[in-house]
């Protein structure tokens, strides 16, 4: 792990008073690279190693034979690229929130590329939690020279979060007549969160690509916000179908993205959040921090 992730994760711990006792000095100190057990028991996975790769060298290391592969969650979940969590799984909606109180800010205010495809009349779209705002600027200093994020989408009221998954599930009935209630609400999940535990709607997320420095938004192997069965799948963010150059894009926004403390939700490679539920329950973290909440 990069010494620039380890200060993004320790920066993201929220006992205050730990923060004052270990600074990043403290960690910049004890820092070693590359730092192995003796003796051949790791090996180092480097950092643009796909989750692909990773698990063939894990397998290939560790002298694993190649169990069958677990079977997918549902129908609707078949030709994902992984076996994902999905945000219906109810591990997401069984963590607790422990509302902070953190306020929305409205990032137009603060020096970052916002694009408009997504505005609405009182601006909601533009806004975030402050800690979100702070990680955004974080992920951005950590792109290389010449890249720099564009804001799409922050917070969504929970009545257009509501209408968003209604829509997207009755498209996919229409088209799958045969699936279950509960097929339909998983497969829709994939595409918007289901309301009641939306990230959106807690400020907590964001919608985000990336740009050159003219600001012309580049190509990641397709449009923000397609659909599964618009992209065939290149949507999800490890989806095999991508050209290399895409999947280099990817890796940069992904990189600097986590190295600030974004979770991503790899069916929507566009889509990060930290501090809500499926933030919490990818970090083992106990809680929530970011529950629901409504624009002033």
């Amino acid at each position: 792990m990069p010494l620039e992730v380890t200060l993004a994760r320790h920066a993201s711990k929220a006992d205050a008073v730990y923060l004052e006792q270990v600074t990043d000095n403290h960690l910049i100190s004890w820092y070693r690279e590359l730092d192995l057990l003796p003796g051949g028991l790791e090996t180092m996975v480097p950092a643009d190693s796909t989750l692909q790769e990773t698990v063939a060298r894990s397998v290939r290391e560790s002298d694993l034979t190649a169990a069958s592969a677990p079977p997918p969650q549902c129908t609707p979940s078949q030709g994902d690229p992984m076996n994902l969590v999905l945000m219906s799984d109810p591990q997401v909606a069984a963590i607790p929130v422990r509302e902070c109180g953190e306020s929305l800010v409205d990032v137009r205010d603060h020096d970052v590329r916002v694009d408009t495809r997504k505005r609405d009349p009182v601006g909601a779209f533009a806004h975030v939690r402050e800690g979100v705002l702070t990680r955004l600027k974080h992920a951005r200093s950590l792109l290389p020279a010449g890249t720099d994020l564009l804001f799409i989408e922050g917070y969504r009221p929970l009545a257009l979060q509501q209408r968003y998954f209604t829509e997207y599930r009755d498209e996919l009935a229409a088209v799958h007549p045969d699936w279950t209630p509960e097929q339909l609400h998983q497969a829709a999940s994939r595409y918007v969160s289901p309301p009641e535990i939306a990230p959106h709607s807690a400020g907590a997320a964001v919608d985000v690509t990336l740009v050159d420095q003219d600001g012309h938004e580049l190509d990641l192997g397709t449009r923000v916000n397609a659909s599964p069965e618009e992209s065939d799948g290149a949507c999800f963010t490890h989806a095999p179908n991508l050209s290399d150059q895409a999947r280099h894009r990817r890796t940069l926004l992904l990189d600097a993205m986590e190295g600030a403390g974004f979770t991503n939700y790899g069916t929507e490679f566009w889509h990060f959040s930290v501090a809500d539920r499926y933030d919490a329950l990818m970090r083992q973290e106990p809680h929530a921090r970011y529950g629901p909440i409504e624009l002033p």
